[in-house]
């Protein structure tokens, strides 16, 4: 039974996880925009969303990271997922997104510092990278030793090309406002 409940914990904070950097770099992108604002609108929202950032990747973010983590390691050895090829593949991808997850705190920082390297088309792009971690991390944990490699390479390829057209159809959209 303590599997059951501790799978469910785990579920609930990856969840929350994912939520944090989904809207991490929404932040981000809102972050980009206002410093091309006039004033005094410029400072009172790049005040607003830089501490709307702090709050989310401290209170929220970095926390269901940590969680996440250790909930996962006791289920892997609980189970012993170690021993399973999907589970060195879904290591992978989990390794891929703390990669990620400590670059978007990077930004953070960096943004607290007032230096803004990237726009926000950029930052768009950005937040698809965690989407396809999402969509990959799931298929490989529910499909297991049924996944077709082949299918599922081509699969994140199509998403990956589908959140790309979407964010280029979004732009399109938003010049004709």
């Amino acid at each position: 039974m303590i599997y059951l409940y501790l799978k469910a914990t785990h579920i609930v904070f990856v969840v929350t996880w994912f939520a944090g950097l989904f809207y991490m770099v929404r932040l981000f992108i809102y972050s980009t925009e206002s410093v091309q604002k006039q004033e005094p609108e410029k400072s009172i929202l790049s005040k607003q969303l830089l501490l709307m950032q702090s709050r989310l990747w401290y209170i929220i973010t970095w926390p269901s990271a940590i969680i996440t983590l250790f909930l996962g390691g006791w289920l892997a050895y609980l189970m012993n997922y170690w021993q399973q090829p999907w589970f060195h593949v879904k290591l992978t991808l989990v390794i891929g997104l703390y990669i990620y997850h400590i670059i978007c705190g990077r930004l953070h920082q960096q943004m607290a510092r007032g230096i803004f390297k990237y726009t926000s088309k950029q930052y768009r792009i950005w937040n698809e990278i965690s989407t396809l971690f999402l969509f990959a991390i799931v298929f490989v944990v529910v499909l297991k030793n049924a996944f077709s490699w082949i299918w599922g390479v081509a699969g994140i390829v199509a998403l990956g090309i589908l959140l790309m057209l979407g964010i280029k159809l979004y732009k399109t959209l938003r010049k004709d406002d």
